[in-house]
């Protein structure tokens, strides 16, 4: 028997996803049409949302998610990053390059953990934090791979385009929802893709895994 839930829950959520995925904002009506619902009942939605500040009002009027959710996802950075951290340090280790999870932060990749080998001679310094515009590198290049619903054996690779001389490799984490990531590996050295990209997919694969 199907749990019960909460018809207004899903509905407010339901406005924060439509609202996410539409840039330039929607008025009411746009939003009422949007959900397949009244007006009066997406006023009550806009209300409760603008009190909490996951939902705001531009000088238009159109409606946009709110800074509110900046926190809540701020709050799940540190569990993603947790998660990932022992695969990333496996992987690390086991190819010699430094590991990175990147997820996907507006039309920006952003460095969410970075892991560097302990064995190596010399490796790339890859700073958490670092952002880089989506289409550039492998590991922006790969999450939108992610979202174009490529094979799950895809993944990008790049040659000097974040830094001179630096090789990249990347996959993206599927399958979790809500979340756009990818998992990549850079080095200064060779980059022997045949050998190195089932390795990859595995490690972005185990971090999905971890997530579900």
């Amino acid at each position: 028997m199907p749990a019960e839930t909460s018809q207004t829950l899903d509905r407010g959520l339901h406005v924060l996803r439509v609202l996410a995925g539409t840039p330039g904002g929607m008025t009411v009506t746009e939003l009422s049409s949007a959900l397949g619902v009244n007006r009066t009942v997406v006023y009550r939605l806009v209300a409760t949302l603008e009190q909490h500040a996951l939902l705001r009002r531009d000088a238009a009027g159109r409606l946009h998610v709110g800074l509110g959710v900046l926190h809540l996802a701020s709050a799940v950075q540190p569990v993603l990053r947790d998660q990932a951290m022992p695969v990333l340090r496996t992987l690390a280790e086991d190819v010699g390059c430094t590991a990175h999870l990147t997820v996907a932060d507006g039309d920006e990749a952003l460095a969410l953990a970075v892991v560097e080998p302990s064995w190596t001679d010399f490796h790339v310094a890859y700073r958490v934090g670092s952002r880089h515009p989506l289409g550039q590198g492998a590991a922006g290049k790969a999450i939108l791979l992610g979202r174009e619903q490529r094979p799950a054996s895809s993944y990008a690779v790049t040659s000097g385009e974040l830094q001179v001389g630096a090789q990249g490799l990347a996959a993206p984490v599927l399958a979790v929802e809500g979340l756009e990531a990818s998992v990549g590996i850079v080095t200064l050295g060779d980059l022997p893709e045949d050998d190195l990209a089932p390795k990859v997919l595995s490690a972005a694969a185990a971090v999905a895994h971890r997530l579900s």
